[in-house]
């Protein structure tokens, strides 16, 4: 399953991602939510905001790929989703706010067409007697 290999690309960046917190948290000497420590809260922010996106969208791409997308059409959409991610999460760390948008356009275009590929490819089996 290609959904497997971005998967792991992808829980990669949230690993790293949580370092950044446990980083921020170590240095910062705070245990408990962001202590008012801006870093900690950027990195909080980075990570929190992969947690939201990242799991959707695997989901999305398992099941267009289970159901019969092309398979170039799976590596396409897995790469440009782990750009977008890492563009994202690099803009958030570093202030950088054209990288962060660029990555958040690239994650929600993927969302949307892997939401329109999902009808596409939905298998219809059981839908002959309407």
């Amino acid at each position: 399953m290609i959904t497997a290999l971005y998967a792991s690309l992808l829980a990669c960046l949230m690993l790293w991602l949580a370092f950044q917190v446990i980083k921020q948290r170590r240095i910062n000497q705070v245990a408990y939510a962001d202590g008012g420590v801006e870093a900690l809260q950027i990195a909080r922010s980075a990570q929190g905001n992969a947690m939201d996106y990242i799991p959707i969208t695997l989901i999305l791409m398992a099941l267009v790929e289970y159901n019969g997308a092309p398979t170039i059409w799976i590596h396409i959409t897995g790469l440009s989703f782990v750009i977008g991610r890492v563009l994202h999460a690099h803009g958030i760390l570093n202030k950088r706010f054209k990288g962060r948008v660029l990555g958040m356009q690239i994650t929600v275009f993927v969302i949307a067409g892997l939401i329109v590929a999902n009808v596409i490819y939905l298998p219809l089996i059981g839908c002959s007697s309407l």
